[in-house]
């Protein structure tokens, strides 16, 4: 072919995929996404003490709508995880990840927590950042693709999880699914919790520990014919926190270094009693190539080198939730794809890291998927505060740059 010719053609093509892009961008509507976020945050689903079936079904209720596929898979009573899927070819696709769970709305709000209204270009309730503004952006940008006839050569989908908020039971579900689906091919993950519109490229993971400390009670008077448990509790924390310290000690650029923190301890029957028992809750913060089975392990071992588990003392400990960190390189695709759809979106985005977890590390893990971190809102300035909000003008941002990351994602 003449050099000049195919310099045109690919001019053209270039043209046609602009016209399209902004065709997609035109279908974006702020009054569309606002409705929607409104009514996923009036739809509660508290975690613990909840369900997140009503979430659900806004979700599935619009999807179907949009002329997108809907699967719904029960976890647990009231707990579905639900998945939008807009068909393409078979290329790997790209997959948006979130949860319909949000944490208590607890005491102190201005308004009620699930009566969410706007004022000055935000919208307030629980869960409007963590996350049902993420979640409305998806959806928003799958149904503009599917409005403009998108013709993508893969899936583009959401998969929204129950339980993130306590012990990740829908996110284990999904992964295990997956990984048995021939059909699941996806090559991209873009996680669409709160990061302030910023792409992140990794985050640390977070695991609890519960120990239970078993001693022999006795009378007070007397403790010496007792073995309290409590005191034996507190040599185990002090390893702890002499570990918290070592861990900062190494910091890492992206993402910080590994703690420890003491979240729950209860002990003891009586002041005029020795302890036969105390229980401790601990929240160990994973780095991505952390595993908190060989953390406990070694605690373990350090307790019966101290001599802590001996004369008449007994420790059982298990890790009873596991969330994986992960890390995705820089010069990744799925990164610039980001940060390019974003510019074009209007946002300049930063590229950093999180030590905050989400269910992201189990798709990477478990499914070999590389994934950032993007959404609307903030993390830590409104994500599980009292009068929690989202700016609409971003959670719009995010819906065009999820719709624009879909045109432009290259499969494998």
């Amino acid at each position: 072919m003449n050099p000049t010719v195919q310099q045109q053609d690919v001019g053209q093509r270039a043209r046609d995929q602009q016209l399209f892009e902004e065709k997609v961008l035109g279908l974006i509507s702020e009054e569309e996404l606002a409705a929607l976020t409104t009514a996923l945050v009036a739809a509660g689903g508290e975690n613990p003490g909840g369900t997140e079936e009503a979430t659900v079904q806004v979700l599935a209720d619009f999807s179907r709508a949009a002329g997108l596929d809907v699967v719904t898979a029960t976890v647990a009573e009231g707990r579905p995880n639900f998945t939008a899927v807009l068909p393409g070819g078979d290329q790997p696709g790209m997959l948006f990840l979130g949860h319909s769970d949000v944490v208590p709305a607890g005491t102190g709000w201005e308004r009620p927590p699930y009566e969410p209204y706007v004022r000055d270009g935000r919208l307030f309730g629980r869960g409007s950042t963590d996350m049902k503004g993420g979640l409305a952006a998806v959806l928003i940008a799958l149904k503009a693709l599917k409005d403009a006839g998108a013709e993508l050569p893969f899936n583009a989908a959401l998969a929204c999880t129950v339980d993130e908020e306590d012990l990740g039971l829908g996110i284990r579900a999904y992964t295990a699914s997956a990984a048995a689906d021939p059909a699941f091919r996806y090559s991209a993950c873009v996680v669409a919790e709160p990061t302030d519109l910023e792409t992140v490229i990794g985050c640390r993971g977070d695991s609890y520990i519960e120990l239970t400390i078993t001693g022999k009670s006795a009378h007070s008077g007397r403790p010496a014919d007792g073995r309290n448990a409590i005191d034996a509790a507190a040599r185990i924390l002090e390893l702890v926190r002499n570990d918290h310290a070592l861990l900062q000690a190494e910091q890492d650029p992206l993402l910080g270094a590994g703690t420890w923190n003491i979240g729950l301890i209860k002990g003891g029957t009586g002041t005029s009693m020795v302890a036969a028992e105390c229980t401790v809750t601990l929240d160990r913060r994973l780095m991505p190539d952390d595993d908190a089975q060989l953390i406990l392990d070694r605690l373990l071992a350090q307790v019966s080198g101290a001599g802590i588990d001996t004369d008449g003392i007994s420790v059982f400990a298990e890790v009873t939730m596991e969330m994986p960190g992960f890390r995705t390189p820089e010069d990744h695709a799925l990164v610039s794809n980001s940060v390019a759809a974003l510019a074009d979106a209007g946002v300049d985005s930063a590229i950093r890291g999180w030590t905050a977890a989400c269910d992201g590390g189990f798709v990477v893990r478990d499914l070999g998927v590389p994934a950032i971190v993007m959404g609307p809102g903030g993390l830590n300035d409104q994500a599980h505060q009292v009068n929690e909000s989202v700016s609409i003008a971003e959670i719009v941002a995010a819906a065009k740059a999820y719709a624009l990351m879909c045109l432009r994602h290259g499969g494998s």
